[in-house]
């Protein structure tokens, strides 16, 4: 008895990853609006594809929407409250948008988490995040 090849169901990533890295092209080649939109399309293949959120914030940045980026920013530090690469980012739109006190604070964030991560790390362990 041999086994039929059942066609393979896509998968949120194997939809996301390509849109994502359209959106990285775009953004390579001075097309940030249009980066925008890959990358907000790979974020509704896989909601969790942090990278994709992470271009997007650039992307609209880039694009001069800066009150876009920051709140894209924002939702980045609700899905990964933990990533003090999610703070800056904020910080960054913030910055740029001109709100320098929200922007201080956000880096404050930042760096406080960090120090979090390399106090939990074992001793004499190079920590990269």
């Amino acid at each position: 008895m041999t086994a039929v090849n059942a066609p393979s169901i896509p998968t949120a990533e194997s939809l996301s990853q390509p849109l994502f890295e359209r959106g990285l092209d775009l953004l390579a080649s001075g097309s940030p609006s249009e980066a925008a939109e890959a990358f907000r399309t790979a974020i509704a293949a896989e909601p969790g594809h942090i990278e994709a959120h992470h271009g997007l914030v650039r992307a609209l940045r880039d694009a001069g929407q800066l009150v876009q980026s920051v709140a894209a920013a924002s939702a980045l530090t609700k899905l990964t409250p933990n990533d003090p690469l999610a703070y800056t980012a904020l910080s960054i739109c913030l910055q740029a948008a001109g709100h320098v006190p929200q922007a201080e604070a956000a880096a404050a964030r930042a760096r406080v988490l960090e120090w979090k991560i390399q106090l939990e790390s074992p001793p004499g362990e190079v920590v990269l995040s």
